[in-house]
């Protein structure tokens, strides 16, 4: 966080990857999950006579040169931008204030954001958005001792549902924390504490890891799943598998501590496999499932960062093998860059609040 002489408040949230366990985060499950520094969504608060809500110039346009770019746009980009997810969020943030009796100044401000986290890429983009703006509400309003880490990721979910966004904990969790983290969701702590339990772990465990995404994706949708449906239903088949989802993170904490990268190598690809025999490959989508497919076909480990949309991958083999997988990605029209962990953030503030 940084204020300058205007008084201004500059947050940013960093991208992050669901690395083991996904997406057992929404059925009761454990995660592991990290942020990285090459992709962050950022805000601006600076006090202001009125509050106002800045529309970005590029993600939220609403002027066009002609009837063809306005649909084309649509196709492309969908209907939505940050401007409802910054008002969400302030809402949220508001009625959690309001009936936990923190009393908020009224001095007003005007609210910006910007960001570089690729589009529809699984790297948790809106809630990137979301997490920065909360950032800038606890230090605007200097209430941040007064409201827990462990909240946080709640409030930056309940943001996003309030636009119809269908998520889980571990991505708010991740951007929050920053760093390396595991997360268990068992349904105890869920119900009596209304939080999972969170540890941070060290970020320097993790081997050299890259990042296969599309550049530009299109806007099209993808199938209904109702592998959530099932899990609500009991069916055995989604409880049994989602179980194995969710231990896959506790024996990748094992392997990350313990170094074991072979290990690690084989949790990566049985997690996307599971995940496959669940939702089926027309939810997936045949362009996700080509990029996995991609990294297998040199020897790679990989799975999908989030929903879909991009895919992390592991090469035990070294430089070679990241050769052979950057000349596979550049012949499909995929980009290959290397992942930049990125360690928390968290303040003594913070940190104190973790202890109360």
């Amino acid at each position: 966080m940084a204020e300058g002489a205007d008084n201004v408040i500059e947050h940013k949230a960093y991208a992050r990857v669901g690395f083991l366990g996904n997406p057992s985060d929404v059925y009761h499950g454990k995660t592991i999950a990290f942020s990285l520094s090459n992709f962050y969504a950022t805000v601006h608060l600076r006090p202001s006579d009125e509050l106002i809500i800045q529309p970005h110039p590029t993600h939220d346009l609403v002027s066009f040169d002609s009837h063809h770019q306005l649909v084309d746009r649509l196709k492309s980009e969908g209907y939505y931008g940050g401007v409802r997810l910054l008002m969400a969020i302030y809402k949220v943030f508001y009625n959690y204030c309001h009936d936990n009796d923190i009393e908020l100044h009224h001095t007003n401000f005007t609210l910006s954001y910007d960001t570089n986290i690729p589009r529809q890429s699984g790297l948790s983009g809106s809630s990137g958005i979301v997490c920065a703006a909360l950032n800038c509400f606890l230090d605007f309003y200097k209430v941040r001792h007064l409201i827990k880490v462990e909240v946080r990721p709640n409030l930056i979910l309940a943001a996003e549902e309030e636009l119809g966004i269908v998520a889980g904990l571990q991505d708010r969790v991740a951007q929050v924390y920053g760093g390396l983290v595991y997360m268990d969701f068992n349904k105890e702590s869920m119900n009596k504490l209304g939080h999972g339990t969170y540890i941070p772990m060290d970020l320097s465990l993790l081997p050299p890891l890259y990042l296969i995404y599309v550049a530009n994706p299109s806007d099209s949708g993808k199938v209904h799943s109702k592998v959530r449906q099932r899990w609500l239903d009991g069916d055995e088949f989604i409880v049994s598998t989602m179980l194995e989802v969710a231990n896959i993170a506790e024996e990748g904490k094992t392997a990350l501590e313990e170094k074991d990268y072979s290990k690690l190598a084989s949790l990566m690809n049985k997690n996307f496999d599971l995940r496959r025999l669940m939702f089926g490959d027309d939810a997936l989508g045949d362009v996700n499932i080509k990029m996995v497919e991609i990294a297998r076909k040199v020897g790679a480990a990989s799975k999908f960062t989030g929903s879909g949309g991009a895919v992390v991958a592991y090469c035990p083999e070294g430089t070679s093998q990241v050769k052979l997988l950057e000349d596979e990605c550049h012949e499909a029209g995929f980009v290959l860059i290397p992942l930049e962990p990125f360690p928390s953030r968290l303040n003594e503030i913070d940190l104190k609040t973790l202890q109360m």
